[in-house]
């Protein structure tokens, strides 16, 4: 399977972030000596099931290291337009692709054995999205201090994952879905006709399950979807504030002192 990585963001000067990157890519961040893009692509680069990947959002002069690394593609505005953009890309070189992985460029603490355990997971069955969670329990345990936020449901507290699987004819075949998804991604009411309101106030009364409101999403939105309870923590921990950077310093830091 192909990765598209999406790099594009830059934090603004109101940002928590902006004194570490001063008007460049987030993904570009130094995080224990190399930008924080490189932990992931190195990741990638000794995941068995990945073949090529697609960087979205940098270009080619970041000098970023991988021999997998197949091309750079301009940032396009935003997340959901970069992911289709590296998507088209992946289908440029590779027309029989069927699905990819779409990973994001700040959850550093990945390893090639946790991309191999989503990209295995996902094809057991065939599904046009594969949406990796990871729970309360799993998430505080390895980091106590990652202060995420859960979104608790009748059987379980989860949050969602950075690394996850998604059919390639659902982001390039149906123009009409991508756009409503692209629509709602930053406006509450939009976010909840596309889920449907039932749906919206079962999961604020907390009285559906992760299995049920996957089943409901799937047939409002007219696609097959599964959710990944992933058993690792580091699908979820993405640095967005600078608690969370310290946090990932400090403990990939110990991991890098600990293997030299």
């Amino acid at each position: 399977m192909d990765a598209v990585v999406i790099a594009g963001g830059i934090p603004s000067e109101e940002e928590p972030l902006y004194p570490y990157t001063m008007g460049k890519p987030k993904a570009l961040m130094d995080l224990c000596g190399k930008p924080m893009i490189q932990w992931i692509l190195d990741a990638l680069e000794g995941a068995k099931t990945i073949d090529q990947v697609v960087i979205v959002g940098l270009p080619e002069e970041s000098r970023l290291v991988g021999d997998k690394i197949k091309f750079y593609v301009p940032n396009q505005g935003g997340m959901l337009n970069n992911i289709r953009a590296g998507v088209e890309k992946v289908l440029d070189f590779n027309p029989s692709a069927q699905h990819v992985a779409a990973v994001s460029s700040d959850i550093p603490g990945i390893t090639p054995e946790k991309v191999d355990w989503v990209v295995n997971t996902s094809q057991q069955t065939d599904d046009d999205i594969y949406y990796c969670v990871v729970t309360r329990q799993v998430m505080e345990s390895r980091y106590p201090a990652s202060n995420r936020s859960f979104v608790r449901l009748k059987d379980v507290e989860v949050c969602g994952g950075d690394l996850n699987v998604l059919r390639t004819m659902l982001v390039t075949g149906n123009d009409e879905l991508w756009e409503k998804i692209v629509a709602a991604r930053k406006n509450a009411f939009k976010q909840a006709a596309l889920l449907g309101y039932d749906t919206l106030v079962l999961l604020m009364l907390h009285v559906i399950t992760l299995e049920g409101a996957v089943k409901k999403v799937s047939k409002r939105i007219n696609l097959k979807g599964r959710v990944l309870l992933c058993p690792y923590a580091e699908i979820a921990m993405d640095v967005d504030k600078p608690h969370q950077l310290e946090l990932m310093c400090a403990d990939l830091g110990a991991q890098v002192q600990k293997s030299s």
